[in-house]
């Protein structure tokens, strides 16, 4: 007896069909990515000269003239990251400095963007110097985000590369690693600072001891002179005339005196804080220059360490050495405000100004090491001077300096 086998409707269908359409996928993805990576090995190698990029506006085709052996070792040979972007911040070629910079292959640089090693905030401030670049250049001082997580101080200058061939704007960027540079200049600052210190702990020590010596000799000398003029007798009225006199020249000697070892240090500083010593030393400048000098706008504010206290006083005693020899001013109005992480020193005076933007020009200006001065006071202890002056219509210095423990009164 003959049989036949059973047809099972139910029975699964071969999976030779779905193998094969797979493998035929990562083949084709395969040949794609060996594709890119050729092109990307051609752009680094100089063996292509020509780049297509897609983008919003259809494909565009850039050329790369500097795809010569030479030019390229130049390049590559450079302690500067050098990149090629295209108007949309498009990588098209970059050198193994940068890369290095940045802490990534160079394979996974070329053809990203270059705003992804920017925060949020300094992509919007190099989108339109992107678009300047892309006319006339441009340059900016910004923080790159390495691939480590690090960051990465830069400078960066931009120029537009003429495409030859074709239309498409390309910009050639130029990357200097700011590191050792910012390394140096905090560096350089505290040195700054240690030699402010040694010269205010020179000054304290002149200033004791011409309170302490020279000015309690002349106020000794001047007691004597008053008791031997009580002793001389009524016919010896000429001596008696000069004596009174030398009297005189003693008692504004010691005013001297203590005026200098005051302004050498100003002793009330350390036990009254910044505020009475403000007031006294506009008080005391108004008198001997003959200005009115107000102190306005100034509310109880919390002592400061000794540093910003003291850089702050130095910068009002030299706006008003400044003032009294060149400004010609008759009304000063100083102004101290403790605000949220921030005090500001705002100093104003109605004399002939100044062109502030070209300090120098011409005649060179006594004051000009003043404002370099001043400048580095504030600098030193992390602040900003800021210097408004026009020829006839007044000056301006305002100083701004954070500290972030500063309570709002």
């Amino acid at each position: 007896m003959k049989t036949t086998p059973r047809q099972n409707a139910s029975r699964p269908r071969p999976a030779r069909a779905t193998t094969t359409a797979l493998s035929t996928d990562h083949a084709r993805l395969r040949t794609r990515l060996e594709d890119a990576e050729a092109t990307l090995r051609a752009i680094r190698t100089s063996e292509v000269d020509t780049v297509l990029v897609a983008g919003k506006e259809g494909s565009q085709v850039f050329t790369l003239d500097g795809a010569e052996h030479a030019y390229r070792v130049l390049i590559e040979s450079m302690n500067e990251g050098a990149l090629m972007l295209t108007a949309d911040a498009v990588i098209l070629y970059a050198n193994q400095c940068f890369a290095r910079m940045i802490q990534l292959p160079l394979e996974q640089v070329t053809s990203s963007s270059f705003h992804r090693f920017l925060s949020p905030s300094d992509q919007v401030a190099v989108r339109p110097l992107l678009k300047r670049a892309a006319k006339s250049g441009a340059k900016i001082q910004t923080v790159l985000h390495a691939g480590d997580g690090s960051q990465l101080p830069v400078h960066i200058s931009m120029r537009p590369v003429a495409a030859a061939g074709g239309t498409s704007v390309t910009i050639g960027m130029v990357v200097t690693d700011m590191t050792e540079a910012r390394r140096s200049e905090e560096r350089l600052r505290a040195l700054s600072q240690r030699l402010v210190d040694l010269q205010e702990a020179e000054r304290r020590h002149v200033a004791v001891e011409l309170h302490e010596n020279i000015s309690q000799l002349t106020y000794a000398i001047l007691m004597r002179c008053d008791i031997l003029a009580g002793k001389l007798p009524v016919r010896a009225h000429a001596a008696r005339t000069e004596l009174l006199k030398l009297c005189d020249l003693l008692n504004q000697t010691t005013e001297d005196v203590r005026r200098i070892a005051r302004d050498l240090r100003p002793m009330a500083l350390d036990d009254l804080g910044l505020l009475p010593v403000l007031r006294m030393a506009c008080q005391q400048f108004g008198e001997r220059a003959h200005v009115q000098c107000d102190l306005k706008g100034v509310r109880q504010i919390a002592r400061l360490p000794a540093s910003v206290e003291m850089a702050l006083y130095r910068i009002l005693q030299e706006v008003l050495k400044n003032i009294g020899q060149h400004a010609q001013a008759h009304h000063i109005t100083v102004s101290l405000r403790q605000e949220r992480g921030l005090v500001r020193l705002v100093i104003t005076d109605d004399g002939i100004g100044f062109n502030s933007k070209r300090p120098l020009a011409g005649k060179k200006r006594k004051g000009s090491f003043g404002l370099l001065s001043m400048r580095e006071r504030a600098t030193a202890v992390g602040g900003i001077l800021e210097v408004k002056s026009t020829l006839g219509h007044g000056t301006s210095i305002q100083a701004r300096i954070p500290h972030p423990l500063m309570t709002d009164n």
